[in-house]
């Protein structure tokens, strides 16, 4: 089996250790195989890959997408590291604004799969890290949404206390504010 599947304390959130063949010429692992995926339980089709880059202490999040177009995301650093983090909002769950957060590195090659109903974001730890994605669905800027990264309802204690935010990023609501419509 070329995965090690471990549910998180938010069961739906899964690490991923791919297994990795290291040779003489540098490494080969498979990123993503649905049967393997699909044995396992996660059974949603991806249908988008997106890569980005940023610099130390930049936050990306925390972003989602509102029904019907929530997304699921397996993401994975390629290079550097990032505090990643995913913070349940399926409004009828027990884990109901609860959330985990893993590092993902290069070094690690650990993947995180995030299930849809979740928001989603990222811290980058190195001085450049990139990022890559697989979503189940596409992106739908209509259906764009988000929650401010320090809301105290939630209480991620992020490593950095000043991060880089987009514009956009610095004015989303708290999670008490956020819409389902």
């Amino acid at each position: 089996m070329p995965f090690r599947f471990k549910r998180l304390e938010i069961e739906d959130v899964v690490l991923i250790e791919p297994v990795v063949f290291p040779d003489g010429r540098g490494f080969f692992m498979e990123t993503y195989k649905q049967s393997e995926f699909s044995a396992f339980g996660i059974r949603e089709r991806f249908v988008q890959d997106n890569h980005s880059s940023s610099a130390k202490g930049v936050l990306r999040g925390l972003h989602y997408q509102r029904e019907p177009m929530a997304q699921g995301k397996l993401i994975r650093c390629t290079q550097g590291a990032i505090f990643d983090v995913a913070v349940d909002i399926r409004r009828d769950s027990p884990s109901f604004g609860r959330w985990i957060s893993v590092e993902l590195s290069a070094e690690n090659r650990l993947m995180l799969y995030v299930p849809p109903g979740f928001a989603h974001g990222f811290m980058v730890l190195s001085e450049m890290a990139e990022i890559q994605y697989k979503c189940t669905r596409e992106y739908s800027p209509q259906d764009e949404r988000g929650i401010i990264w320090s809301d105290p309802d939630i209480g991620i204690p992020w490593p950095l206390s000043d991060p880089v935010l987009s514009a956009k990023d610095k004015l989303l609501p708290g999670l008490k504010d956020i819409r389902f419509d």
